[in-house]
């Protein structure tokens, strides 16, 4: 035989007699009819099988089975309201989807979005690193929002700031104009990598992909141990590397736009993220 289900509507009516010892003020506070609280007390002793209050012309009291019943049917209701409250409040948190570059997804955009959280508390920033030139094409589908990298006076989009592309390695590296130079970069479709093999192969350079990673992290750690040199953003060089310059034999870069895609009919939270990051990198920063 099943255990009968507690109806919170009953168990409700259950507690207000209980603490008001008499169905006439329950049912004021419960804005129904004195027998509509009878009726539901009535229902809620024959689901359980006992009484649950004594009925005399002082008032009514609970009776044993009552008393036990109070405890559970407040921790009932309470567990009913927090079940209540927590997924309301899940359906009313607002979700923005981010792509952004691996350089700025590390060095840039952490501190923005944690200055953004703080007065924002209820928005989730979902955030995807990586190569950006398919990014802006998903809007929408994908991501709300996307910080890209963009040829010098090409794309469309936000100019958020205008970026020299430079050859990095670490202090101690040192390069002769005749050596086959190791690079460490990243997997094609990245702008740099292009940028890097255009740029020596233009210049009669000779060179080789030394190592290749999707991560700034990963290239970054090549780069410092001095086993390769690689290409940054002169805005997001790291302290632990050094910019080589052209006396060193390596041909100039091209410069770079850090452009802001927003997606149609943005949400309100979006469209405050948005104006929040295009303030933010737009301004100087100071990166270690």
């Amino acid at each position: 035989m099943s255990a009968p289900d507690l109806d919170p509507d009953l168990l409700k009516a259950f507690l207000a007699v209980a603490r008001h010892r008499s169905f006439t003020r329950a049912a004021e506070t419960l804005h129904r009819t004195q027998s509509a609280v009878s009726v539901q007390i009535r229902r809620l002793e024959e689901r359980l099988d006992t009484r649950l209050f004594h009925r005399t012309r002082a008032g009514v009291t609970p009776t044993a089975a009552g008393k036990e019943l109070l405890g559970y049917a407040s921790r009932i209701l309470d567990l009913n309201a927090e079940a209540v409250g927590a997924l309301r409040a899940r359906k009313a948190e607002a979700v923005i989807r981010l792509g952004v570059m691996d350089d700025y997804g590390t060095l840039v955009i952490p501190p923005l979005l944690a200055r953004f959280a703080q007065n924002n508390p209820q928005v989730r920033v979902d955030v995807e690193t990586g190569l950006t030139a398919t990014m802006p094409a998903r809007l929408g589908d994908a991501y709300d929002l996307v910080i890209a990298m963009h040829p010098e006076g090409c794309g469309n989009g936000e100019l958020l700031r205008r970026d020299q592309a430079v050859w990095a390695a670490a202090a101690s590296y040192s390069t002769k104009p005749h050596d086959t130079l190791p690079v460490a970069l990243y997997p094609p479709g990245c702008l740099f990598r292009q940028w890097a093999a255009d740029a020596l192969d233009a210049a009669g350079r000779p060179w080789r992909l030394a190592f290749v990673s999707r991560t700034l992290a990963a290239v970054e750690a090549i780069a410092v141990q001095g086993l390769a040199v690689t290409v940054v953003k002169a805005g997001t060089l790291s302290s632990r590397l050094r910019i080589l310059p052209t006396c060193d034999g390596l041909p100039p870069l091209p410069a770079a736009d850090i452009r802001l895609h927003r997606a149609r009919n943005l949400s309100r939270p979006a469209t405050l993220l948005a104006d929040h990051l295009q303030r933010g990198i737009s301004e100087p920063a100071t990166l270690s």
